[in-house]
């Protein structure tokens, strides 16, 4: 037992959360795309097939990641000791057990209440950091990581009453709340990595005024699917779907540099934050009625920006905490390019044929599977 809390695996929140959180991205995707196509069982979770997968998207895999990589940054950030041993190997068997437990025979009321805890002690393990070091300009973070908890409890109500507009409303209030996540985070370390990757000089630090109108008009976004207010077309949201996509186009011209296209880890992560302009422009279209699918901007969202952030952020952070090159094998780069096919696929080709999502799927679980094989080694081992 103490060899098992002194494992490398458990010495940093990002090595057991990254690969739990990627070998899951792989697993539950492929369950969700067999079972579309009428290749499972007739027998359901809790819920159904659709609220299983609703639920597990945003608060199994995307939840994991997070963890993984704020457990990591935070003691970086503090200069506090972060999470390690049997406290993080405690943490990541509250999140295995939710996600064994829609597999269990167990009342509903005991499988729900299993998804609860995992959000809140996460907050509570950064928030005591964060609090401790007086690092205020980190706060919005920590309150994130509380709104990601109460959309979780919002979608499980409606999955205890059986509600399926309840259900929609938390989980796509998590989505946008982890894109704002992303953009919070994407926003710090893109310009940061693009800098040292390509060893130009330090430049002149952004204006703060355009990154904190970006962080509250994205968190207003979020928190009004959880109102209901995205169910109808309004034209004043579409003003401020506008307004986020014109801030990450923005972004995205001060940051680019031509040097970038020749290094995976930066077009990896350059392109999928584009993704996060293509979903805040698709809602904006949507809400003017001039996009037939609102569906197309979730999943621009959710295919292309957060699991092509996700995908791209671990890779680096991977090599960089394990004291490794940060050259990714050609086996990796080729995940980078299939989890932005994945994205492309699943909003360019649905709407004209249900092979489309197969696609999609094939491509996002193919990404994911390459990062498990030859990531899981690095994981597993000790630092260089």
């Amino acid at each position: 037992m103490r060899r098992l809390g002194a494992a490398a695996l458990f010495s940093v929140g990002f090595r057991p959360f990254f690969l739990a959180g990627a070998g899951f991205a792989t697993l539950a995707v492929a369950v969700w795309a067999v079972w579309l196509y009428g290749r499972l069982p007739q027998a359901q979770p809790v819920g159904g097939m659709l609220a299983w997968h609703r639920h597990e998207m945003p608060f199994g895999f995307a939840a994991a990641i997070i963890a993984g990589f704020l457990l990591t940054a935070v003691p970086n950030w503090t200069g506090r000791p972060g999470l390690k041993g049997w406290p993080l190997i405690g943490l990541v068997l509250v999140w295995l057990l939710a996600r064994l437990a829609w597999c269990l025979p167990m009342p509903a009321s005991l499988l729900l209440a299993l998804q609860v805890p995992f959000l809140p002690l996460l907050a509570w393990a950064l928030g005591r950091d964060l609090v401790a070091a007086g690092k205020r300009e980190n706060y919005p973070i920590l309150l994130m990581v509380s709104l990601l908890a109460g959309c979780q409890a919002l979608t499980l109500l409606g999955i205890a009453i059986d509600d399926g507009n309840l259900q929609r409303h938390g989980v796509l209030a998590a989505l946008w709340l982890v894109g704002a996540l992303m953009s919070v985070i994407g926003g710090r370390v893109i310009p940061f990595f693009i800098q040292r990757g390509l060893n130009r000089p330090a430049t002149a630090a952004a204006h703060p005024l355009p990154g904190r109108v970006l962080l509250v008009s994205a968190m207003l976004a979020a928190l009004s699917f959880a109102d209901g207010l995205n169910d109808v077309p309004r034209v004043w949201l579409a003003l401020l779907f506008a307004l986020i996509s014109v801030l990450h186009l923005l972004r995205l011209w001060r940051w680019h540099d031509r040097g970038l296209w020749r290094v995976p880890l930066l077009w990896s992560l350059y392109l999928a934050y584009a993704w996060l302009a293509v979903a805040t422009l698709a809602m904006a279209l949507w809400h003017l009625g001039w996009l037939p699918q609102q569906s197309l901007a979730t999943h621009a969202l959710a295919v292309g920006a957060i699991g092509g952030l996700i995908l791209a952020m671990i890779a680096r952070v991977s090599l960089g905490h394990t004291g490794r090159l940060l050259q990714p094998s050609g086996v990796v780069v080729a995940g980078f390019v299939l989890v932005l096919l994945a994205g492309a696929c699943r909003v360019g080709l649905v709407p004209f044929s249900s092979l489309g999502l197969a696609l999609s799927a094939l491509l996002w679980c193919s990404a994911f599977a390459l990062f498990v094989w030859r990531y899981t080694g690095i994981l597993l081992g000790p630092r260089l």
